[in-house]
């Protein structure tokens, strides 16, 4: 494609004023959103505000009088539109690996006769982590891996939860998410779904698809910024089930009683645990206002045309350099593809040299994120022209040999 009908497409595109809400450098072309989001330009304005009159001025009276104690369902019910979840099953708190271990220790504790966490082998590992942490710390509970194709049969009737990623973060191939949650209730177990790399960037319909219990990060896609909170999601109809492994103050049902008993709160708000962050939780809102006025599905319908343009024209152009290690399908790929190369980390570095930013994941992968909010389908083109440039040239062999000292 010619980048001037790539502008085309652009100047067609229905997101086309979102681009404007974000601060992106001059010249840079950034598909690494999956990673971190870029930043919104009413960021920093935000946080000065919190910062400088609320926390400045106000002090601890902010606390009411700014609506610090309620951010964690306040900014929750923001997001709750992009996963098709009702708002009070959402919670914003802590880190991913936490919000992850509490709920896998929590639907755990509601199958005591079941011994069985099921995942996919390669799932993402901290998530592995995790769920290897709880086994060492209950009794004759074990965790087993299968591929991914044998997942659904896999779950039996010693199965306790089904811990899965939606969109593997490699290839970005996607699991059928209701057809897992079917599986897993026909056998009586609970499914934990991690969705870091799925929300903000596809439809996702939580309600429909009967999912019982998820998590995801607020620093990629959603751009919540580096180190924003993650959220928890706990269906409706479980949460008088499930008790929290770490029953922290916030979680408390008369939190500012001080009893010195635990006694849970009711609804979702017994999943918090300490105090909130409010700056992260302060730029996590101003993250989650860049998608006011859009919905999902146009959303994942861009995500769609800018990562299956990438993959004609990255064929098209470098098709004897580069293997493609995504799905093909557009409808089973999330908002990034991968591309296998044997000196991808090499190739990568050389990208970024040249302003192209996207990330390199073990073996051989050369990762490509696309946010539909700000990426543009002239990007898309240009990008793929200059790794053509630098496949043709070979000019990633001059960074090789640094290509492994960094961080990504």
């Amino acid at each position: 494609m010619r980048i001037e009908e790539a502008e085309a497409l652009d100047s067609a595109d229905p997101l086309r004023e979102a681009r404007a809400r974000f601060r992106l450098a001059q010249g840079m072309i950034y598909l690494d959103g999956n990673s971190l989001g870029a930043l919104p330009q009413a960021t920093p304005e935000l946080l000065a505000r919190v910062v400088e009159r609320e926390w400045g001025e106000d002090l601890i009276a902010s606390w009411n009088a700014h609506g610090w104690i309620d951010a964690p369902v306040r900014v929750a019910a923001k997001l709750a539109p992009l996963l098709g979840a009702r708002p009070n099953e959402l919670l914003i708190a802590d880190s991913t690996s936490v919000c992850l271990f509490k709920l896998l220790s929590a639907a755990v504790g509601t199958r005591p006769e079941r011994s069985t966490i099921l995942s996919q082998q390669g799932n993402f590992p901290t998530d592995l982590y995790v769920a290897q942490g709880l086994v060492e710390l209950v009794p004759g509970l074990k965790l087993v891996t299968l591929p991914a194709e044998q997942l659904a049969e896999g779950i039996d009737e010693d199965t306790a939860v089904v811990l899965l990623t939606h969109v593997d973060y490699r290839s970005a191939a996607i699991h059928d998410m209701a057809a897992i949650n079917a599986a897993a209730h026909a056998q009586g177990a609970l499914t934990l779904w991690d969705l870091s790399h799925s929300a903000g960037a596809i439809a996702l319909d939580l309600q429909s698809d009967a999912c019982d219990l998820a998590v995801g990060c607020g620093y990629k896609y959603l751009n919540g910024g580096p180190g924003a909170p993650a959220f928890l999601y706990v269906a409706e109809q479980l949460q008088a089930e499930l008790r929290s492994p770490l029953s922290g103050w916030m979680g408390h049902a008369e939190p500012f009683a001080f009893a010195p008993d635990y006694r849970p709160a009711e609804g979702i708000a017994r999943f918090l645990t300490g105090t909130p962050s409010i700056l992260t939780l302060a730029a996590l809102d101003a993250g989650l206002d860049t998608f006011a006025g859009f919905s999902m599905e146009q959303i994942e319908a861009k995500s769609r045309r800018l990562s299956q343009l990438f993959i004609d024209e990255v064929e098209a152009r470098c098709g004897r350099e580069v293997t493609l290690a995504s799905p093909r399908d557009p409808a089973q790929r999330g908002s990034h593809v991968s591309f296998a190369h044997p000196n991808g980390d090499a190739v990568m570095q050389a990208l970024i040299s040249s302003a192209v930013i996207g990330d390199y994941r073990e073996p051989n992968l050369i990762r490509f994120g696309f946010a539909p909010l700000y990426n543009s389908f002239a990007e898309v083109v240009r990008a793929a022209e200059i790794l053509e440039g630098i496949l043709t040239t070979r000019s990633w062999d001059q960074t090789r040999f640094s290509a492994r000292a960094r961080v990504t």
